[in-house]
């Protein structure tokens, strides 16, 4: 069994931003799968089913991002998940927009929502998946980096990562993680901009 937990914030407002990366990769699974994820449970929403044979739990907390090792602690020890078998999702300020790395343990970074999984986790080697969506220009305000409007040129960029961490979590199911490793730890295919 996996439980696969897409990080991000409930609420209208947040719904478009660069923080919800997470959420939309599991939503994005939702719909190849047929997964409905409703259920409000362990401070989340959950669906279950299958991906390749295997059983998967997706997850949505909803704790907000900085809460969010609540949610996926108490959904990866419910269902009793080897390390391993847990694959965190979200969006890196330190990756180029519209990269996807996997990665199978390391620290949290800058990221709160990270920082919080790993201190309820107590533990760094889990594999994670992160979404570049780029650094804060200089002179830019961080959190409105992460959680303001996206441009629609960009939207196109994090909307084809959406596409391509999704095909991650499948193939690292599918393969095994270093098979998706070798498949998907790339540079963006982010548009050369002229002026």
């Amino acid at each position: 069994m996996y439980v696969i937990a897409g990080l991000g914030n409930p609420g209208k407002e947040y719904e478009n931003t660069r923080h919800n990366m997470g959420w939309k990769v599991i939503d994005a699974l939702s719909e190849r799968t047929g997964i409905e994820v409703k259920k409000e449970k362990f401070h989340a929403l959950i669906g279950k089913g299958r991906m390749s044979g295997d059983k998967v739990i997706l997850v949505k907390p909803l704790t907000y991002m900085n809460l969010s090792g609540i949610a996926v602690r108490e959904t990866a020890m419910y269902f009793d998940v080897p390390r391993e078998n847990l694959i965190v999702i979200y969006d890196d300020i330190d990756l180029p927009s519209g990269s996807v790395r996997i990665r199978k343990g390391g620290g949290p970074g800058t990221h709160n929502g990270m920082k919080s999984v790993v201190k309820e986790l107590g533990i760094t080697d889990f594999p994670r998946i992160r979404i570049g969506v780029g650094a804060a220009a200089e002179g830019e305000d961080l959190v409105n980096r992460v959680i303001g409007q996206v441009p629609k040129a960009e939207q196109e960029i994090l909307t084809s990562a959406i596409s391509d961490a999704a095909d991650a979590v499948m193939d690292i199911i599918a393969d095994g993680i270093d098979a998706a490793m070798n498949r998907h730890n790339h540079v963006a295919h982010q548009e050369e901009t002229t002026e």
